[in-house]
């Protein structure tokens, strides 16, 4: 039995959708179904942070996890791309989990200007999990916010487990800027056919939207009560009118663009220009190309 054998690790909102919808049309490359499986991540942490992963159960069995993977012949890499391989210390010992599940496994790690990434994380949190805060107290108070952008930290376990040899670094502004010489310059690394082009090249996944719908605070009942069992059994009898009205009660619409996020990127510039130095370190190169961390 074939096991995974090549691991898209994060970083979370840096061009991993697109570039695991890259990898997937390769003929020797088999991307899992769905992309985030997160089976190195421990379950009960994974309980916590992502509750809908973990209601699909996938952490339950290896054949759950093999069976996401679709039947290509002649596929030389099973891939998956689970950006929660890549949020420590909040979710620990994934490196080791995979190391000893996939010892000679391929790493690839896709990063964005960190300033860029930690606000794009917030506005995610916002829509998706119930973060209220302003964003600067929210990533001040909330390590974790800057922990993922820390990609020194997040990298160093992978290259330590699996040599720098199998571990392969891009940036999300690379594949932006030349997505067809960027995703070849990968196939080339992994050994697989570069005259295969994937056919679309452009356009980015799960960019944060236009409007965010955030909850507001002191409404915590009523959204509870609006995602509950009794709601999707009574909800329907309602008139639309007091159904947008519950709506309107419980979030806001935010409009990212409008949000002075001066104070905010002072605050991760004065972090995270030292973090992208300890990374030019790391990986032998630097990253002019990250215009919003040095003020450009």
């Amino acid at each position: 039995m074939n096991k995974p054998n090549l691991f898209l690790v994060g970083a979370m909102k840096s061009g991993t959708t697109t570039l695991h919808e890259l990898l997937a049309p390769h003929p020797q490359i088999s991307m899992s179904e769905p992309k985030e499986p997160c089976y190195f991540v421990d379950p009960e942490a994974l309980r916590t942070h992502w509750p809908e992963m973990w209601r699909m159960g996938i952490w339950k069995s290896e054949q759950a996890y093999l069976a996401l993977f679709p039947n290509k012949a002649g596929a030389k890499y099973l891939g998956e791309s689970s950006t929660d391989y890549s949020k420590a210390p909040k979710l620990s010992g994934v490196v080791e989990k995979l190391a000893a599940y996939s010892p000679g496994a391929r790493i690839v790690y896709i990063m964005r200007d960190p300033v860029e990434r930690t606000i794009s994380h917030y506005w995610h949190m916002a829509e998706h999990r119930g973060e209220m805060r302003a964003p600067l107290a929210a990533i001040s108070q909330d390590p974790h916010y800057t922990e993922v952008s820390h990609y020194a930290l997040q990298l160093r376990p992978y290259i330590a487990h699996f040599g720098r040899e199998h571990v392969y670094a891009l940036t999300f502004e690379a594949l932006k800027n030349d997505p067809l010489q960027t995703v070849l310059a990968l196939y080339a690394w992994l050994g697989v056919d570069t005259n295969f082009a994937p056919m679309d090249l452009h356009g980015a996944r799960n960019a944060t939207p236009e409007a965010v719908r955030q909850k507001r605070p002191g409404r915590s009942m009523l959204d509870r009560f609006r995602h509950s069992a009794l709601w999707d059994k009574v909800g329907g009898h309602f008139p639309s009118a007091v159904r947008k009205l519950g709506v309107a009660l419980v979030e806001k619409p935010v409009h990212p663009r409008n949000v002075d996020l001066s104070e905010v990127k002072a605050y991760l510039r004065k972090l995270q220009v030292p973090q992208a130095e300890e990374l030019a370190l790391l990986l032998g190169r630097e990253f002019p190309e990250w215009k919003t961390l040095y003020g450009k």
